[in-house]
């Protein structure tokens, strides 16, 4: 039996290979599709997010984190998730089906109509495979969900820019989410065990229910937190302004991602495990702080530094509009990965209680903050948005030391080093590079000596957490 470190480190290695192929598959198709359509097509898909997004919160329902809670689930466990999750998905789209006219009317595009019914079928076909993935991430699969979703992502990302180059506008995205999510279901069939069976029994669906209902409104409200700009905005502005900023909040998202995701994969399930010994639970969040503030702050910081050349090298002029907001959304975004730590360490306690009143407290100052600089223009309004996202870590921080006597200093002792040494490294290569005007050069040259002196400052400071990855990974290569 592999011991827990083992595991951890297995799992994060796997999954940050995983979200590592994923993010640059997402680079090179998202490189295609930004030179193939325009600004108003990713609007155009842009808006349908948050309603797809919240039909998958309402059907997976918080069972996934739930089943993982549990010490060992049983076949009849999985298969009522399973039939519930399809019950729910099929129920929700005959809503949004016959809804569909009235998204076109509010966002006051005729043709979302058909497409909008078009892109509720993924969230269909999601059902028939979620109970299998709950599977995969209690058992940490890491290994098979990353090949999954490298398949997943290839065939989709291959299919949207075909469909792209044939002129088929906004559809290419449309047909890119449901063949991306089709794909990830036979992967999880292929590599679970487990198999629904016809024999339906609900009752472990009530004694899950009052953890995992928490869990779905906190879902849900996380859902309109990501993209409550997206919804804001495509009522008050015109759509290609909200394409723009759809573009740079996708490239964000990618970038924090790479961290959000290798995290969510490994961490409730480790912190579950060691739940029972407060001392240990503490030793192993502030580890996973310490690679999280390693990896997060170079890569965001690294982004905002390089957005301009970055998107008129890869997406052309057409989208020099989303520049600052990408800017801005990387600052912030370079926190968002604590997040998935704090939120999952609250879940592992079974405190799917504060897990949701602490998002609703966040939605609603940012919500209000966003608002409250409407008349100044987007820019402004994404800036309080990101502010918000900083600014709230405190109150999580503030949450978890009352559960588990995690200490504010010593998580500020772990992350700061990591986050001043990027800043300072960000603003020395800024003027180094300033006077190269080949945009393919200012690129490629301030991505590498800003990593080289970052890693330079990490080995002279005696940075462990970097010494124990490049241990763990010298070890496995001489294996």
């Amino acid at each position: 039996m592999e011991s827990l470190k083992e595991k951890t480190a297995k799992g994060l290695v796997w999954s940050l290979m995983n979200n590592g192929t994923t993010q640059l598959l997402n680079l090179v198709f998202g490189i295609f599709l930004g030179r193939l359509l325009s600004p108003a097509d990713y609007g155009m898909v842009g808006v349908l997010t948050i309603f797809t997004a919240i039909a998958g919160n309402l059907q997976s329902s918080g069972f996934t984190q739930a089943l993982t809670n549990m010490k060992r689930p049983t076949a009849n466990d999985y298969n009522a998730v399973f039939w519930f999750n399809v019950t729910v998905s099929v129920t929700v789209y005959a809503i949004l089906f016959f809804s569909a006219p009235l998204i076109a009317s509010f966002f006051r595009q005729p043709e979302l109509t058909r497409l909008s019914r078009f892109v509720f079928l993924s969230f269909v076909i999601a059902s028939l495979g979620i109970a299998h993935g709950a599977y995969m991430f209690k058992n940490l699969m890491v290994k098979q969900t990353a090949v999954t979703g490298f398949a997943a992502l290839l065939a989709s990302g291959t299919a949207g820019v075909v469909l792209a180059l044939k002129g088929y506008s906004y559809w290419s995205l449309a047909w890119q989410q449901v063949i991306y999510i089709t794909v990830v279901n036979i992967g999880r069939y292929v590599c679970t065990p487990w198999r629904p069976s016809l024999r339906i029994d609900f009752r472990p669906i009530r004694r899950m229910f009052g953890f995992s209902v928490k869990i779905l409104a906190t879902s849900i409200l996380n859902t309109l937190n990501g993209n409550l700009l997206v919804f804001i905005f495509g009522r008050m502005l015109p759509i290609k302004t909200v394409g723009d900023f759809s573009q740079a909040n996708k490239w964000n998202t990618m970038a924090y991602s790479l961290l959000t995701g290798t995290m969510a994969q490994v961490a409730q399930p480790v912190m579950a495990e060691v739940g029972d010994d407060d001392e240990r639970e503490r030793r192993v969040f502030r580890k996973m702080a310490r690679f999280t503030a390693m990896l997060s702050f170079p890569a965001m910081f690294g982004l905002a530094m390089v957005a301009e050349e970055f998107i008129l090298v890869t997406i052309h002029e057409q989208w020099a509009g989303s520049v600052p907001l990408l800017r801005i959304l990387c600052a912030g975004g370079a926190f968002i990965p604590f997040y998935t730590l704090y939120q999952n360490l609250v879940i592992s306690r079974g405190r799917s209680d504060v897990y949701l009143w602490c998002n609703v407290a966040q939605i609603a100052v940012q919500l209000l903050a966003v608002l409250a600089f409407a008349r100044q223009g987007v820019t402004v309004m994404v800036a309080a948005y990101s502010v918000c996202n900083v600014l709230f870590i405190g109150v999580w921080q503030y949450h978890l030391h009352r559960l588990t006597g995690l200490r504010a200093a010593d998580v500020l002792r772990d992350v700061c080093p990591f986050m001043l040494a990027a800043a300072a490294v960000m603003a020395a290569v800024w003027p180094l590079t300033a006077g190269i005007s080949n945009l393919w050069l200012l690129l490629g040259v301030r991505v590498t000596l800003a990593a080289a002196l970052y890693f330079a400052v990490m080995k002279l400071t005696h940075a462990d957490i970097l010494d124990e990855c490049l241990e763990y990974v010298l070890k496995r290569k001489r294996k």
